[in-house]
């Protein structure tokens, strides 16, 4: 069954009514709403086309429904769609933004206050070496030996390491500002970024694969599938002509006369 994003969207903010505040229902109005022998009136969602029965207002504040160029016809079909992956996209580039974010702050930190941190550390690291039943000692593979380790790392790696850290953290903070805007630059910058740090993803996925290193990878290949062939970059399926034309389809009041069926079709009951 194929999802409709509409029905997502009235589930989340409601039907997009209009006319009912108007005080009469013309025949011209039937794509809009519609009034039944007994008085009760049938408003088309202009999201999702679904017929919304309501009584006639007691305090009209318009005398007829509004005309078509009039109405803010609400986004559907594939512009609908876009919005939602796009943005669902830019919630994954924000959670990386926090990580990252988190992650550079800390080797900043530690840079920093390793020099008054290093013995305290090393009782703490022993300590619960020991009390985990873990080997005690500098001797081999412990965790004791892998902190020390990093306590040896010179400072301007450190550093280096926090700036590339937050860095990658602004970077994907612009994307994700830029996809739930829908800008077409930022599916550009997001599938060449994506790209490049695929290599990197496959790379360390062949030197321990983890649940969460293949979701990952997972994820980040349906994102340039679903860039490159859906949006239409770098020109495949018609590039950026062909997307602003089938944007252009399913947009405004055309949309909805082409979706809805006209008075002699459909009689609500």
């Amino acid at each position: 069954m194929r999802l409709r994003y509409e029905l997502l969207g009235c589930a989340l903010h409601g039907h997009a009514l209009v006319g009912t505040d108007a005080a009469t229902v013309r025949t011209q109005d039937a794509q809009l709403v519609r009034e039944d022998a007994d008085g009760l009136r049938w408003h088309r969602c202009l999201r999702c086309d679904a017929w919304e029965p309501r009584a006639a207002p007691t305090t009209p504040t318009r005398e007829t429904a509004p005309e078509p160029d009039e109405i803010d016809v609400p986004l559907r079909g594939r512009p609908l769609r876009d919005r939602y992956v796009l943005r669902l996209i830019a919630l994954d580039r924000a959670l990386h933004v926090v990580g990252l974010g988190l992650l550079g702050t800390a080797v900043l930190l530690f840079a920093a206050y390793r020099a008054s941190w290093g013995p305290i550390v090393g009782q703490i690291v022993g300590i619960l070496q020991a009390s985990l039943g873990g080997p005690v000692g500098h001797g081999g593979p412990t965790l004791l030996t892998e902190v020390e380790r990093a306590f040896d790392v010179p400072s301007s790696t450190l550093y280096w390491l926090a700036l590339v850290l937050l860095a990658y953290a602004v970077l994907e903070a612009v994307e994700a500002v830029g996809l739930w805007y829908a800008r077409r630059w930022a599916e550009y910058l997001t599938f060449v970024a994506t790209t490049v740090l695929l290599a990197l993803e496959i790379w360390e996925l062949s030197h321990g694969p983890t649940p969460t290193k293949i979701l990952a990878l997972v994820v980040n290949i349906a994102v340039i599938v679903y860039l490159l062939v859906a949006k239409r970059l770098f020109g495949v399926r018609g590039g950026g002509r062909a997307e602003e034309a089938e944007r252009a389809h399913d947009t405004g009041w055309p949309a909805v006369e082409r979706a809805g069926p006209g008075i002699d079709r459909l009689t609500p009951r």
